[in-house]
């Protein structure tokens, strides 16, 4: 069976944060993630994952200071020594929060070395920390303007390049779609790499639910492929989460 984890910083945000883990597991869903974390009391979310025993599947890895700053920094050459330090203040956070995986952003650059540089910090954060799964995600240019990772192929090749085994490929099909033009002809390419995929319908990044992306036939997809990994439901609602929340049923229910 498939499992969906609710994205808690765009899911259920007519609640106060706190009481979207209970929300998320009333709803259904198997797993929570967050993109940004660092605002809020760490061993209180920590708390609330235990109660409601969910999975933490995935945080992202920008400046736990983040408040409308650059989306990450890893691919940003020159900025090299801060991402060392608020890496490691990344990790204290996970020491406590416990995610499955950490996205490592690698925010906007156009210089000729970014690709060197991201493919340092990523070598570097990968042996800092073994224990950690990481994962980097292409990144649609028309919602983040000027964002280094915005190709799968090149995801793949810097994957490749780090040899790091823990560092894999955060697949979103929104943005696979936006990139891409045909979400499931990149999946088909690069799921093999994947170790969490994310899901919104486009262009809206609404529920996924009729629309440009064929979801009944990405979640059959997932299941006969065989992935074992969750599905991160990262999408805006179009009204509140539970007026949206139908598709979540019938995905589980393979209908």
């Amino acid at each position: 069976m498939l499992k969906f984890s609710a994205n808690l910083s765009l899911l259920f945000s007519e609640l106060p944060f706190m009481e979207r883990f209970a929300a998320a597991k009333a709803a259904g869903f198997d797993a929570v993630e967050v993109q940004f974390p660092y605002d809020g009391p760490a061993q209180e979310m920590r708390d609330e994952l235990v109660i409601h025993v969910l999975p933490l599947v995935v945080i992202n890895a920008p400046p736990p200071n983040y408040t409308g700053g650059p989306r990450g920094f890893a691919a940003v050459p020159g900025q090299e020594a801060r991402f060392r330090s608020d890496f490691r203040r990344v990790l204290r956070y996970a020491q406590v929060l416990k995610p499955l995986h950490l996205h490592v952003m690698a925010g906007a650059s156009d210089a000729p070395e970014a690709r060197a540089c991201f493919i340092e910090n990523l070598r570097w954060a990968c042996a800092e920390a073994p224990n950690h799964s990481f994962l980097i995600e292409p990144i649609n240019r028309g919602d983040m303007p000027g964002y280094f990772l915005a190709d799968y192929d090149l995801a793949a090749e810097v994957i490749a390049e780090v040899g790091a085994p823990n560092l894999g490929l955060q697949f979103d099909f929104y943005h696979a779609q936006k990139i891409t033009g045909d979400a499931q002809a990149a999946w088909a390419r690069h799921g093999g790499a994947t170790r969490h995929v994310q899901i919104a319908q486009t262009p809206q990044r609404s529920e996924p639910d009729a629309g440009e992306i064929d979801y009944p036939a990405v979640f059959a997809g997932l299941k006969a492929g065989g992935y074992a990994g969750y599905i991160g439901a990262e999408y805006i609602p179009a009204e509140t989460t539970e007026a949206g929340i139908g598709w979540l049923e019938k995905a589980k229910a393979g209908t």
